[in-house]
């Protein structure tokens, strides 16, 4: 009797947990028999797969912690390397999480199993010298921006643009009731600093300021930070506390980023994967970030594309004004802004520009479209269209 279909999968992080736990859905929905286990978090868990390994011994946050974990992370690899030679699954699925990932699918296909990876990694932006080396180790790989495989397109890798699982998050979202946001006047004015600590303790300042600046010509503004959790809204709460110069009327809410986006008439954001958030929401932006000297010096010598914001890199031009690093001060933020708050025919023209890269991405449905291509390169079903 033939054995079931079994996958091997790997993600790293929360949100490789997210996005495989989709997929896993998408690819039961279609094979039940299908098994999965691997590396994930709780997302992974409710989907159905048995996670030997945790996402909490993976997830890693600076080089200083990826040199402490070395040794645990090295030992996860080895035994994970061990139970794929062990179990011998039909295929190992690598979600993002590229530094273990990509090593991993390098000696995965060694032992002669399929390796697909899932969310390509940023070889467009910088480390180009992974392409080649992807398409000699990997058997299939799908990802999620239209512009993503032409950089395969000489190397003989099929590639499968699947569409931005974002869009689907965002439809989700717009369905769900949500508590109302504190807002205080208008026009209503989104800032979002990023979620990491040393983001909004160098990028808020600059955004708070801006907001002082926006508020002496349109009094009756109102100002609202979004956060993921209760310590970055006390060390919102502590920045502005030092900001002398910021707004009257500003709230910080807590799990509420994506409704704060879809109430504002304009948001001044990090860049990221929250422009594209900002996008599907119709919430025109300005884009800014500001890093230490030595890593923006860094960031100019390695990275490869002309834009920061990910909305850009899409459009493939500046749909969204980017003020980053010296260029990102108070008065140039609340310059680029002025236009999106007090201009209709500007904020019209933002908001068509927006639907022009939300089309970009994709329709919904991006796991489904995933799932067909794993079933596909497991010989279980038919490739999902390029065409989007």
């Amino acid at each position: 009797m033939a054995r079931n279909t079994s996958l091997m999968i790997i993600a790293g992080e929360v949100s490789g947990d997210m996005h495989a736990a989709r997929l896993v859905r998408a690819i039961h929905a279609r094979n039940p028999a299908i098994t999965f286990y691997g590396v994930g978090g709780e997302q992974m868990r409710a989907a159905g797969v048995d996670t030997i390994v945790d996402i909490g011994d993976m997830a890693v946050v600076g080089f200083a912690e990826v040199v402490s974990k070395y040794r645990q992370l090295r030992r996860i690899f080895y035994d994970m390397l061990a139970v794929a030679r062990s179990r011998q699954p039909d295929a190992v699925i690598l979600v993002d999480y590229p530094g273990f990932n990509l090593r991993f699918a390098k000696r995965a296909h060694l032992m002669g199993l399929k390796t697909l990876y899932y969310v390509c990694p940023q070889v467009w932006a910088w480390h180009q010298a992974r392409i080649p080396k992807m398409a000699a180790t990997l058997d299939r790989l799908i990802v999620f921006f239209p512009f993503e495989p032409d950089y395969f397109k000489e190397t003989g890798l099929q590639v499968d643009f699947v569409g931005n699982p974002l869009v689907d998050e965002i439809a989700e979202a717009r369905e769900q009731p949500h508590r109302p946001v504190p807002w205080q006047g208008e026009p209503r004015i989104a800032l979002l600093p990023g979620s990491r600590r040393h983001e909004i303790e160098r990028i808020l300042p600059s955004m708070l300021a801006a907001a002082g600046l926006i508020e002496e010509r349109h009094p009756t503004a109102s100002f609202v930070v979004p956060v993921h959790d209760e310590s970055a809204a006390e060390l919102v709460k502590a920045v502005r506390a030092g900001c002398a110069d910021g707004p009257t009327r500003c709230e910080t809410v807590v799990g509420a980023t994506r409704p704060v986006m879809g109430e504002a008439r304009a948001a001044l954001i990090a860049s990221g994967t929250a422009t594209l958030e900002a996008s599907l929401m119709r919430c025109p932006m300005v884009i800014t970030y500001r890093a230490s000297f030595m890593t923006y010096l860094l960031y100019r010598a390695l990275v490869k594309v002309d834009y920061l914001g990910l909305v850009n890199i899409v459009a493939g031009r500046e749909v969204a004004p980017e003020r980053v690093q010296y260029g990102g001060s108070p008065e140039a933020l609340a310059h680029a802004l002025e236009p999106l708050i007090s201009d209709d025919t500007a904020h019209t023209a933002a908001l068509a520009e927006l639907d022009a890269v939300n089309a970009r991405l994709g329709p919904p449905g991006a796991a489904d479209r995933a799932a067909l291509a794993v079933l596909d390169a497991l010989g279980s079903g038919s490739a999902p269209s390029q065409e989007q």
